[in-house]
């Protein structure tokens, strides 16, 4: 029931809506159910399995203790973005994507540093003691930081995943992803490249709605991989004499391989033609 639930959420975001077919990337006909009027439709069959595997794979990672940040520049991804991922403690990147953010994450990590230290002056002092020069200086410094980085502050290592709203749009965080070995979960609409994700989620990347049904998806599985992290630790903190200390990991392990097995069952039952 909350799958057909979820389908029909999809549907009535337009998710199934591509680009035009004159502007279409061939990797994608896998992913592509029919044209309506110049209009690619995706199969909808296609973004629910995405989305399932996806949530799967956000779950364990967040139940493994890694972190997911969360990429989208583009202005129907950030409110999205913004509305939705701060509750979960998770990163996200919602300004310019800054080249070596993962790739040169130690000198991220020194400009976060830089604004703590501006943060701190503006509060104790409010830049009192510096020319009117030095501290419009000061203030312009603060305030690009904290646009750019603020939404990764909280990011003290390399995240354990990268969830990216549209792969042409956020072309040099995938590609420094893929250099550093790290996931990529990308929402990819009929004119994108698959290929670079490890998990695609086919599906309207320009619509705000179908955007926030994904990200409303994945941030539901990053709070039940905070649950299964915490279910873990207490479980290893359980006296060793109780003998099934263990349990809830193993468990969650059985529970992962029985998901993967029937990964196609449930996305086969969504309907197909949308249009």
């Amino acid at each position: 029931m909350a799958e057909q639930s979820l389908v029909q959420d999809l549907i009535d975001a337009g998710i199934h809506y591509g680009q035009r077919a004159s502007n279409w990337n061939p990797k994608m006909q896998p992913f592509i159910y029919g044209k309506r009027n110049g209009i690619h439709i995706i199969d909808i069959k296609e973004t629910v399995k995405g989305l399932l595997l996806a949530k799967r794979f956000v779950s364990k990672v967040v139940g493994e203790g890694r972190d997911v940040c969360f990429v989208g520049t583009k202005r129907q991804a950030k409110n999205v973005l913004e509305d939705r991922v701060p509750g979960t403690g998770m990163h996200r990147v919602t300004e310019r994507w800054l080249g070596g953010t993962l790739t040169n994450f130690r000198t991220i990590r020194q400009r976060l540093k830089r604004l703590e230290e501006l943060e701190k002056i503006e509060t104790e002092t409010n830049f009192a003691g510096y020319s009117k020069k030095m501290e419009s200086q000061l203030r312009r410094e603060l305030d690009k930081i904290r646009r750019n980085l603020d939404g990764i502050r909280g990011m003290e290592k390399l995240p354990g995943a990268v969830v990216v709203i549209d792969v042409r749009k956020e072309v040099t965080a995938v590609a420094e992803a893929k250099k550093l070995g790290i996931p990529t979960i990308c929402l990819i609409d009929t004119d994108g490249d698959p290929d670079a994700a490890d998990i695609a989620i086919p599906g309207n990347d320009d619509s705000m709605r179908s955007i926030d049904v994904v990200i409303r998806e994945l941030c539901k599985a990053v709070v039940d991989g905070k649950q299964a992290r915490q279910q873990r630790d207490e479980g290893a903190e359980a006296p060793a004499s109780q003998g099934d200390a263990g349990q809830p990991r193993r468990s969650r392990r059985a529970q992962f391989r029985a998901e993967d097995a029937g990964e196609g069952s449930s996305a086969d039952a969504a309907p197909a033609r949308v249009d």
